[in-house]
């Protein structure tokens, strides 16, 4: 199992980016994939996750409605859309994924076993 998170950069306030999370060596229709965030001197932080199983996303509430996941079947790629950056935004954003079925929270970076090597986002002007 791989990730590899691409698409960090630097942005200005109100900008946008799509982040991307080529995967290997496990099917997306059985694994969630989340991506979380690790701010300077910060914990890391849930953002968001889709259950492919379900056809449901989750996210965290201070990225609600700014954040979307997608993914590319083809391309095995899970994408994070983040629009309306703000500086707060400004972490190294990772992905991960789990085999695991019985887990107490997807928002738990615990919950997660395979982890990508993230990609930088910074927000400033």
């Amino acid at each position: 199992v791989q990730l590899q998170a691409s698409g960090g950069g630097l942005v200005q306030p109100g900008g946008s980016l799509r982040l991307s999370c080529a995967t290997s060596g496990f099917s997306l229709n059985h694994f969630p994939v989340a991506w979380f965030r690790q701010a300077p001197g910060k914990e890391r932080e849930f953002a968001g996750v889709f259950r492919w199983s379900t056809n449901t996303a989750y996210y965290a509430d201070s990225v609600k409605g700014r954040f979307t996941i997608s993914r590319d079947n083809a391309k095995k790629t899970i994408y994070l859309q983040v629009n309306n950056l703000k500086p707060d935004d400004t972490a190294v954003y990772y992905c991960a994924t789990t085999p695991r079925k019985a887990l107490s929270s997807l928002a738990l970076p615990s919950s997660y076993d395979y982890w990508g090597q993230g990609t930088l986002v910074t927000v400033s002007s």
